[in-house]
């Protein structure tokens, strides 16, 4: 977890870097930006604020993890923050070279340094890159003469970051620890900041761990089992709930115990066991038998477990348990199912 009540801008530099596929420019500032205490504080809002997910990654390279070019620029930095000047330039251009897609647009590109970021109750110092392409529309209204006058200006909106990546110094054999978030791109180019640029795969934490368990789950109850078993939609759905329940109950995280105590029937576990081979070969993965649960994880992962019966295209039936007080019939007058839904009131 990321807090930033300590945390301040150390040095700061700003480049403006164009689409390399407009043929536009990178222009460089000519040195470390200086401005005063409240821009910093306004700025430190600006980059920091959209860190909230505890999903962290590691950068990485085929081959050699210092051919990852923002790992070796990093590096640089953290081995003398001076460098930062050098380094943003070289991080930069980098950025330029991957800024191919058409819908790519340029924009101010910020590497800062930041001192004590808290990451696990312990600080740590961090490097910010950060690229802000949108411009919002500004009203001024100020008075002149005996009344008043409005002008328009272009600028940034500082509750709108972006896209932007935090590198945590700390894990440096791993790749550090980073996070990233991007509000903007989408399709192709979704992924140019991510893979292209920085380079980066999840970390295997907890929350990874948790994540890819419930997703697997998921998987097999909503297309594996349709295929292999008769079972009720209804059941899926007590499945997932089950699950669901869980997960956000448990501390921790172990596969037989996942099994006995949410999956139950025999069968059914043999089954989830071998498909979770299957899964592990399909996606390149390796699916943990034993970890810490990461709520954070949990909480992301049920907003996609829906616990929802879909009846054609008139009713919806959400189901967040006692799975014994919906029955599913088949009415032979009109050959059409059913399902009985009792409840004691209505809200």
């Amino acid at each position: 977890m990321l807090l930033f009540s300590e945390t301040i801008i150390d040095q700061l530099v700003v480049h403006k870097v164009g689409s390399k596929y407009k043929e536009e420019n990178i222009r460089f500032s000519k040195d470390i930006l200086k401005t005063d205490a409240n821009i910093k504080e306004l700025l430190a809002k600006y980059f920091l604020t959209p860190f909230k997910s505890n999903e962290y990654f590691n950068f990485y390279h085929e081959s050699d993890l210092n051919l990852n070019e923002v790992y070796h620029y990093a590096s640089q930095i953290f081995d003398d923050p001076d460098k930062i000047y050098d380094q943003s330039v070289n991080l930069a251009k980098h950025l330029y070279e991957n800024s191919t897609h058409p819908n790519i647009n340029g924009g101010e590109f910020y590497t800062v340094y930041f001192q004590d970021i808290e990451f696990n109750n312990e600080p740590v110092d961090a490097i910010g890159l950060f690229k802000s392409e949108t411009r919002d529309t500004f009203l001024k209204v100020y008075p002149k003469d005996d009344n008043y006058t409005i002008e328009s200006e272009q600028g940034i909106d500082i509750k709108k970051l972006d896209k932007g990546c935090l590198i945590l110094n700390i894990e440096k054999e791993n790749g550090f620890v980073v996070t990233s978030v991007d509000k903007l791109s989408k399709g192709e180019d979704a992924r140019y900041w991510i893979d292209d640029f920085l380079k980066i795969k999840q970390r295997e934490d907890e929350y990874y761990h948790t994540e890819n368990v419930m997703k697997m789950y998921k998987n097999f109850v909503v297309k594996e089992l349709p295929d292999e078993y008769d079972i009720p939609r209804a059941d899926q759905v007590d499945m997932i709930n089950k699950s669901k329940k869980f997960f956000k109950e448990a501390d921790n995280f172990e596969i037989e115990d996942f099994a006995e105590k949410v999956i139950e029937d025999k069968d059914l576990i043999d089954s989830f066991n071998s498909y979770k081979k299957v899964y592990e070969s399909e996606n390149e993965i390796q699916i943990s038998n034993e970890f810490d649960i990461s709520l954070s994880a949990v909480k992301k992962q049920s907003r996609v477990m829906k616990s929802v019966i879909k009846l054609d295209k008139n009713f919806h039936i959400y189901v967040h348990g006692n799975r014994e007080y919906i029955v599913k019939g088949f009415d032979e007058k009109t050959g059409m199912q059913y399902y009985q839904v009792f409840f004691k009131e209505e809200k």
